[in-house]
């Protein structure tokens, strides 16, 4: 690769993971009357089933490219992403939606922490300062009342594992396929939804609503999402990309204004600016 295009890739990849969190916070709006009409479980095992099924459709040569390693780097990642998604959606069923979006968006301090830990990543003050920032705009974005029960301890596992899971990427991502590492990942996601909908009894989408959503979260919210997050991933430090992600939870009160015909208040408008302020600084640092 010349030095050129490893430029214009470095500069690229924050950009394509903003992508990543608009898709993802237009996805909140969507499904929140999905969910209520079918099973989390079941969404998602069809969510996560028909992105691989779209996937190998349009790529079924990529089979050739599962080697031992990436389905085992591929594979560890898809179980801390799936271990994250249902770790979320059992904390949601046992409190509130705000609090359970701003725990969850604590991945963005677990990250530094877990990438400095085991994989000796170095994390300068200016980077601490922005997970700083980000945290508290999150607080004022998502809090209104407080109480800690075991809803809070499932969701605080799923940050842990969303944490894991872009150290993971970050440190794996480099040199491998993108694709075929999505397709293992979502592969595994789905093996892990569909097992709780073993369990529990699978059932298609009921209507022709949520299969749309289905599709809408299958195609741009998953298969494409994550291949962009895969092949950013390579081009930048997990704490960077923790800061970038958390512009899901902006996006989402964004939508929610704009589709959802919701309101923001003066704290939460408070802290969707804070966190877009980090996010910028860190981007503006990546492109230095």
């Amino acid at each position: 690769m010349t030095p050129e295009k490893h430029a214009f890739k470095l500069k690229m990849a924050p950009w394509a993971l903003l992508t990543v969190s608009v898709a993802w916070g237009f996805s909140f709006v969507v499904m929140k009357d999905a969910i209520e009409r079918q099973s989390v479980n079941n969404f998602l095992f069809t969510r996560f089933t028909l992105a691989v099924v779209v996937m190998l459709a349009i790529n079924p040569k990529v089979i050739h490219l599962l080697t031992k390693d990436l389905l085992l780097r591929g594979g560890a990642a898809g179980l801390f992403l799936g271990a994250g998604y249902i770790l979320q959606t059992m904390g949601l069923a046992r409190t509130g939606a705000a609090i359970t979006g701003f725990v969850t968006g604590l991945y963005i301090v677990l990250t530094p922490l877990i990438a400095s830990l085991f994989f000796r990543e170095r994390v300068s003050r200016f980077t601490w300062s922005c997970v700083f920032i980000a945290t508290v705009g999150l607080g004022l974005l998502s809090i209104h009342g407080w109480s800690v029960g075991f809803g809070e301890l499932l969701v605080l596992g799923s940050a842990i594992a969303f944490a894991l899971h872009i150290v993971a990427l970050s440190q794996w991502s480099n040199g491998r396929d993108t694709y075929a590492m999505t397709i293992v990942q979502l592969a595994v996601c789905a093996i892990i939804a569909g097992i709780g909908s073993f369990f529990e009894g699978y059932s298609l989408p009921p209507d022709k609503g949520v299969w749309t959503v289905v599709i809408f979260t299958a195609v741009f919210a998953t298969a494409i999402a994550f291949i962009v997050q895969t092949w950013a991933q390579a081009h930048m430090t997990a704490t960077k990309v923790a800061v970038i992600l958390t512009m899901e939870v902006v996006f989402a009160a964004i939508f929610a204004v704009l589709v959802g015909g919701e309101s923001l208040n003066l704290q939460s408008s408070i802290g969707g600016i804070m966190v877009i302020v980090a996010m910028y600084l860190i981007v503006i640092r990546e492109e230095k």
